[in-house]
């Protein structure tokens, strides 16, 4: 394998894609790939992709390498630190996963094959007993500290959108979002639910030609632009009242509440609707399994658990639904509509006076140019 081009590099791989450019080559560092940040790097049409730390994971079958393979995108494996110190923009070579900068040896890795990968997959498949006994342990250990998010014991924000008596619809940055999304578009542009983007959901919705209602958020994977597109901003803030997020909403001069409260931004998303009375909240992109949340760093999912259980009766979660159409017109399709379009007009021919006479003038100057 040989390839030759130009280096990004970040560790985090969310800011990476935000300045990727097409055919450079990203250099991240980024233990257990997850789905969705291999699923953003296609998106960036990236031409190879360098991690410093290792992309598979033993826990779980993470899914990332495999995805990038699969798209063709050669995946230079656990190359080490020194890799996260090429300076941006500089070229560089590959060869069988030897990284060269100015044809001298930089750093070494292990270019993953679809193979190689799918054998480590079915070890760490085999694997998941503990990891999910584990799993589930945290999740109802946690859940006792929580309880709060089913009592309600909490300070909602004041909002300028309301909820009550209309449907929602939650962005987040999960497995598909984007495919599902535009999938659902018909629903969003018939209905006009209250949107709501979960950080980087914001980004999706505007790419998607809306805009979000509602932020809500760490606000550490959303664009600047979506931030200032004229939606309400929700900052997420640990239970005793610390919310990183807000600094970067001052820098950028502008208003947002705050929600204390356990739990992961997507939860405290579905708490605003559901306590602001909408009446139907609609997921996109959500966390709901295991390898979701293991993919996340999160050893348990107690507050998603706990939301779940107080929403869950006006909760539809989308995910996947764009896996349940693929709008491939068959050709016997085609043809049925082709000629059910063509059966009224053939009608509208033969009984119209007018287009009778105007098909024998046709006939006539027809014959005439053959000369018969």
């Amino acid at each position: 394998m040989y390839v030759k081009g130009t280096v990004r590099v970040d560790s985090r791989t969310k800011n990476l894609v935000k300045r990727l450019l097409p055919h450079e080559i990203a250099v991240i560092d980024h233990a257990e790939l997850d789905d969705v940040a291999a699923h953003s790097l296609i998106a960036g049409r990236v031409r190879a992709v360098i991690n410093a730390s290792p992309s598979l994971s033993a826990r779980y079958p993470n899914a990332g390498p495999l995805t990038l393979v699969q798209a063709g995108i050669p995946l230079v494996d656990n190359a080490g630190p020194d890799v996260m110190a090429l300076p941006e923009g500089a070229e560089v070579e590959i060869r069988d996963g030897v990284i060269y900068l100015n044809r001298r040896e930089l750093a070494r890795g292990k270019v993953l094959t679809d193979v190689e990968i799918r054998r480590q997959m079915n070890a760490a498949s085999r694997n998941m007993g503990p990891v999910l006994s584990r799993f589930v342990e945290n999740t109802m250990e946690h859940a006792r500290r929580e309880m709060c998010l089913v009592a309600g014991d909490y300070r909602l924000p004041r909002l300028k959108n309301s909820f009550h008596g209309r449907h929602a619809l939650i962005v987040v940055r999960g497995q598909n979002y984007k495919e599902d999304l535009n999938t659902i578009k018909s629903y969003i542009n018939e209905i006009e639910p209250v949107l709501v983007g979960v950080d980087g959901g914001a980004d999706a919705l505007v790419e998607c030609g809306y805009r979000p209602d509602l932020i809500v958020g760490d606000m550490d994977s959303v664009m600047d632009e979506t931030l200032k597109c004229g939606a309400e901003l929700v900052v997420h803030a640990y239970p005793d009242g610390r919310a990183p997020g807000l600094q970067r909403i001052r820098k950028l001069g502008l208003p947002a509440e705050i929600f204390a409260a356990p739990g992961t931004s997507e939860d405290i998303a579905m708490l605003l609707a559901f306590d602001g009375g909408a009446e139907l909240i609609v997921a996109v992109g959500a966390h709901s399994s295991v390898e979701d949340f293991l993919e996340k760093g999160r050893q348990g999912m107690a507050s998603t658990f706990l939301v779940r259980m107080k929403v869950g009766s006006i909760l539809v979660d989308a995910k996947g639904v764009s896996k349940l159409y693929r709008n491939r017109i068959k050709a016997r399709y085609l043809a049925q509509i082709v000629l059910a379009a063509l059966l009224p007009a053939g009608a509208v021919v033969f009984v119209s006076p007018a287009t009778r006479e105007l098909l024998r003038l046709l006939i006539i100057q027809f014959r005439l140019f053959l000369g018969i």
